[in-house]
């Protein structure tokens, strides 16, 4: 996912309204910021997407950077945007975890690993849609994104230290999720034909 080279030219087309560098910017950057809102508000990400890219477009001279720092500043639209649904649908709803599940050791291995090979796209999202909300947010930021530690702090106005810390209890209650997940599917029997 990048323009390279290509980037500055493309942006300076686009502040002067080419359609085809608008299309260009869209057609790059949208499955990445749709994937992250699928998994933050999943009712809304086609409406919030939409959203995102008219503020892109208007915003657009204003913008002044390279191509990591537009990634940057798209993603900082797209988590507003999510805070704006927010605040105007009021608070999710969380789930209280049992203690005994809270208790539990994390397996041995590396949990990223692990977690990211044991589930397709689609279920990663669906599972990261599951977490609390900072820790998917973080998670989105930094994998779907590929924003580096500190714009994802900047984006969500927390240090890079507590961005690291939320990144791990993501991948770390990923990796149980999935690895409780594994241990209650049953065996399947190979049959002789």
């Amino acid at each position: 996912m990048a323009l390279g080279e290509q980037f500055s030219d493309v942006l300076t087309a686009a502040r002067t309204g080419a359609s085809w560098a608008l299309e260009r910017l869209y057609r790059e950057y949208h499955p990445a910021v749709l994937s992250f809102l699928r998994a933050r508000a999943p009712a809304e990400a086609e409406d919030l997407a939409s959203e995102v890219f008219i503020a892109v477009a208007e915003g657009l001279g204003r913008f002044d950077g390279d191509e990591d720092g537009f990634r940057s500043w798209l993603f900082t639209i797209t988590y507003r945007q999510v805070g704006q649904l927010r605040r105007r649908m009021g608070r999710r709803r969380t789930e209280p975890v049992p203690v005994e599940e809270v208790a539990e050791r994390v397996p041995p291995g590396d949990a990223e690993r692990d977690a990211m090979a044991a589930i397709t796209t689609q279920d990663a999202l669906a599972l990261i849609a599951t977490l609390p909300p900072a820790q998917g947010e973080v998670l989105l930021l930094r994998v779907v994104a590929d924003l580096s530690v500190d714009d994802v702090a900047r984006i969500v106005n927390k240090r890079p230290t507590a961005v690291r810390a939320l990144q791990h209890r993501a991948i770390v209650g990923l990796a149980r999720r999935t690895a409780r997940e594994d241990s209650v599917k049953p065996e399947k029997s190979e049959s002789s034909p």
